[in-house]
């Protein structure tokens, strides 16, 4: 450890914090490291809240779809009459009993419009279900890359630490030895003060994607490392260009909507047709304890109520299903075609990155020597490692890029990358 750490009073504060936090007792959920990815998504489908809501849609659905195929109830009455009147008609010896049972009869096709739009509402969301996980693939892989592309960041401010507080041993050394002017110093220990602060920040950063990427998989225990590097392995099999936008996961849930609600329409207009219910009985005559079968039948008379606001009503519904349809359908094509070119841009940029951090290690190699040398000025060495720290930078950020363009791509065929 460095005199200028142990100077620094914030830096001490911060050590004696974690010290502590080291030594507390564990909580309830005890830190581990994320599984691979495409054992995390395998895992995240049953635990992710995201996708519990879609889930439960289905089981909704499954449940409409079984209620709809049920037939009305029958009703069964009992009539006791002509008792407790007046004349012959005083006590019961004239008392009637009628017991009879009705069964409404559906007409119009009721039931099997029904039975249709449970099976399409059961269809929709099913195909709802499909999107969610698709979607939710993307936003893990995404969480996953960012947690990667944050530890990695740290690593890299660490390392830059490292160097800054080399290049202030290296500089203290040669102003003692009157080779460089104090300020050569002081701009050195500016750089390591800078340094320190960058590192602060990436780790800040590092405990917020983590954070982020346990709450997406619902997972008990906080994450706090990966055992998977997936910006590196994002581009181990180049992606399928062959979309059909018909087959795209948004297009065929806004399809299975659209079918969902043409069938309600149907069942709206069948319930306007009125609903036979016809009965039959026995009849026991007190007075002379005979019986008698006794039938009969009732029709409502749609005069008041045709049911003209709810088929209007499941119209408007059938439209707007329409509407999201073609939109989706636009959407998709539009995602399409910007998908794969943020796949060969990323692969491109990726490519530039790699290229452009082998040079800069280089550079700082060669520059350094030089320095130490006394052949190169502090000014030199300070530019070349914040060269190589901007170009390892930048190489993450464009393996990010290429991760989340791929995952894109990805969902748009209905998988994730976990699903290779």
């Amino acid at each position: 450890m460095s005199l200028i750490m142990r100077r620094d009073p914030l830096w001490a504060v911060a050590s004696a914090i974690a010290l502590l936090g080291a030594l507390a007792p564990a909580g309830r959920a005890v830190a581990e490291p994320a599984p691979a990815f495409a054992a995390l998504l395998l895992q995240s489908r049953e635990t992710a809240p995201r996708l519990a809501e879609a889930a439960a849609s289905v089981r909704q659905a499954e449940g409409l779809a079984r209620q709809a195929a049920a037939r009305p109830n029958p009703t069964a009455s009992l009539e006791y009459e002509n008792f407790n009147g007046s004349g012959p008609f005083r006590g019961t010896d004239q008392a009637e009993t009628t017991f009879s049972i009705g069964q409404p009869l559906e007409l119009g096709g009721k039931r099997g419009a029904r039975v249709a739009a449970g099976r399409a509402g059961l269809e929709a969301a099913r195909a709802r279900l499909a999107q969610s996980r698709a979607d939710y693939g993307f936003a893990l892989a995404d969480a996953y890359g960012q947690a990667e592309a944050a530890e990695r960041q740290v690593a890299l401010a660490q390392e830059g630490l490292t160097l800054a507080e080399e290049v202030l041993r290296v500089a203290r050394a040669l102003v003692e030895a009157g080779k460089e002017a104090e300020l050569r110093s002081l701009q050195a220990q500016a750089a390591v003060t800078s340094a320190r602060a960058a590192l602060d920040a990436a780790r800040a950063e590092r405990t917020g994607a983590f954070a982020r990427l346990t709450a997406l998989s619902g997972s008990a225990a906080p994450f706090t490392s990966l055992s998977q590097s997936l910006l590196t392995e994002a581009n181990s099999t180049l992606p399928r260009r062959d979309i059909d936008v018909l087959t795209t996961p948004a297009v065929v849930a806004a399809e299975a909507e659209r079918e969902a609600a043409a069938r309600r329409v149907r069942v709206e207009r069948t319930r306007a047709v009125p609903d036979v219910t016809v009965s039959g009985g026995v009849r026991r005559f007190s007075g002379d304890d005979s019986t008698a079968l006794v039938a009969g039948f009732s029709v409502p008379i749609p005069v008041f109520d045709q049911n003209r606001g709810n088929i209007t009503a499941a119209q408007g519904e059938l439209q707007g299903a329409e509407a999201r349809l073609n939109a989706a359908r636009l959407d998709a094509q539009a995602d399409l075609r910007t998908g794969l070119f943020q796949v060969d841009a990323a692969l491109t940029r990726v490519s530039a990155a790699t290229e452009s951090e082998t040079t800069a290690v280089e550079a700082y190699r060669l520059t350094q020597i030089a320095y130490e040398a006394g052949k190169a000025p502090l000014v030199e060495l300070l530019n070349a490692r914040r060269a190589l720290a901007d170009a390892r930078a930048q190489t993450i950020e464009a393996q990010l890029a290429r991760l989340r363009a791929e995952a894109g791509l990805a969902r748009l065929q209905g998988r994730s990358l976990g699903d290779r």
